[in-house]
């Protein structure tokens, strides 16, 4: 595993490889996703807390997962394409991963590490969970699925300080 969280590289919808990297001194928002999900309509959440407070440093990070439910049954133009026309997302939205078993991405191998889910569990239980990491690239607190993202503003503004 990488020393940083900035080093761990993850591929966008349109299949670019990028590291975290180029996000280093934001505020970050990551979140396992699925468009088939009774937690969906918190994309519209996420877009909202994204267009208030992208230009003082945060972004929403989307990572789609069909590990829940097979509730992400689409390929990443499928994905992309419902994202946007559904909700509106201009956040990025990357390929497909796994968040839990064996082919857990590297990205939610240290998310799990930083911040364990109830009684110290390392699985994330369903879609919609919420890692906000601050800007120095850890994770500051880990949310369920229930927690809706307008109930974290008070959060991210703090770390936007």
């Amino acid at each position: 595993m990488s020393d940083s969280i900035y080093e761990i590289e993850v591929e966008s919808l349109a299949g670019e490889t990028h590291e975290l990297s180029e996000h280093r001194d934001k505020v970050m928002l990551i979140v396992n996703t699925a468009s088939k999900c009774g937690f969906t309509p918190q994309y519209e959440g996420l877009q909202d807390l994204y267009d208030e407070y992208r230009d003082r440093g945060l972004v929403v990070l989307g990572f789609p997962c069909n590990q829940f439910g097979q509730q992400e049954p689409g390929d990443e133009s499928e994905i992309g394409a419902f994202c946007q026309k559904n909700y509106g997302v201009s956040f990025p939205m990357h390929a497909k991963v796994d968040v839990n078993g064996s082919a857990t991405h590297p990205l939610f191998v240290r998310l799990k590490e930083e911040a364990p889910g109830l009684l110290g569990s390392g699985r994330i239980k369903w879609n919609f969970t919420k890692f906000l990491v601050n800007r120095e690239g850890h994770v500051v607190e880990r949310f369920g699925s229930i927690t809706k993202p307008g109930q974290l503003a008070s959060k991210i503004e703090a770390l936007l300080e």
